[in-house]
């Protein structure tokens, strides 16, 4: 078997390693959670037969380790249970807010790379000198406001005091492509960390493979400016960003979270809000699968593109 294909197969039994690490620690976290979920679900004034009837029904009369045999059973079989407040299967739930928020981290996962790039490459060529300066100095303070902050600052300066912009996506029915201006407000303020973080990782890969000998040799081959930036240097510039870029789309997942619940977005961030305070432990189960998983495949497509791009280098296991 080929080195690449060995890699590869170890990197996918990683991946399955992880994700069935993730089903257990989720199931343990739920598990662990103070109180008694039959209890909460009763009401104020719970009647004793009332809470065995939920408990019965819930499986919690059962040990854990039979709940988690027939829920890792039901996760293979793709079924994430049912929300115990509206009875509805957690997988409707999920798809019902899917769309706002696959929406808004599209736009951004679109926006996000050449904005990056641009800006890193941008400083790069101009190192040390006022542009460099001036960019190095905007995403370092940028960076350092919280989206939460930084959402209520351009809500009130674009929204509320100039009036360019709505403020929440209320009245949008659930779909924010039938409104685009809903998103711009949203958008940036995902787009303001990452941008920020990948375009100073892409300026120091820049720098230093401008820098590097195989850079150096490619000029002296005649190859011209372009060509020796474009296809030797950034190709190697950004094998880090790329490793960055994976781990902002775990950001995105708690960050679209706070946008959501800001600007009133329909999507999984408002439906995981509400599931935590009616205590519906399915389908925050169920949400907390779905985002893991999507962080594992992520970070295996970015060591994959880590290796495809800088073959020199180990991607991260």
């Amino acid at each position: 078997m080929s080195p690449d294909r060995t890699w590869l197969s170890r990197r996918l039994l990683l991946g399955v390693g992880q994700t069935a690490a993730l089903v257990v620690l989720i199931f343990a976290l739920t598990e662990a959670l103070p109180g008694d979920a039959a209890v909460a679900l009763a009401g104020d004034q719970p009647d004793p037969e009332r809470i065995a009837r939920i408990r019965e029904s819930m499986g919690l009369d059962r040990s854990a380790a039979e709940r988690l045999l027939d829920w890792c059973g039901a996760l293979a079989r793709g079924d994430l249970g049912t929300s115990l407040i509206s009875g509805r299967p957690v997988t409707d739930l999920l798809a019902d807010g899917f769309g706002p928020t696959l929406t808004l981290a599209g736009v951004t996962a679109i926006l996000l790379v050449p904005l990056s790039v641009g800006l890193g490459v941008l400083a790069a060529r101009r190192e040390g000198g006022p542009l460099d300066r001036t960019v190095s100095a905007l995403t370092s303070a940028v960076h350092a406001v919280p989206e939460f902050a930084l959402g209520v600052l351009l809500t009130t300066l674009f929204a509320l005091r100039l009036g360019w912009l709505p403020p929440t996506a209320v009245g949008t029915g659930g779909d924010p492509w039938a409104h685009p201006a809903v998103l711009v407000l949203p958008v940036l303020v995902l787009l303001s960390r990452p941008v920020c973080t990948i375009s100073r990782l892409v300026r120091a890969g820049m720098i230093d493979a401008i820098a590097s000998p195989y850079v150096a040799h490619a000029r002296r081959q005649g190859l011209s400016a372009a060509r020796v930036r474009w296809a030797h240097a950034l190709p190697n510039a950004l094998a880090p960003a790329g490793q960055q870029l994976a781990r902002t789309c775990d950001w995105l997942l708690s960050g679209v979270i706070v946008v959501e619940a800001l600007f009133v977005i329909p999507g999984l961030g408002t439906v995981l809000i509400d599931a935590v305070a009616a205590r519906d432990i399915p389908v925050i189960q169920g949400l907390a699968v779905v985002f893991g998983v999507i962080t594992v495949v992520v970070n295996l497509g970015a060591d994959l593109v880590t290796r495809r791009l800088a073959p020199r280098a180990e991607a991260a296991a």
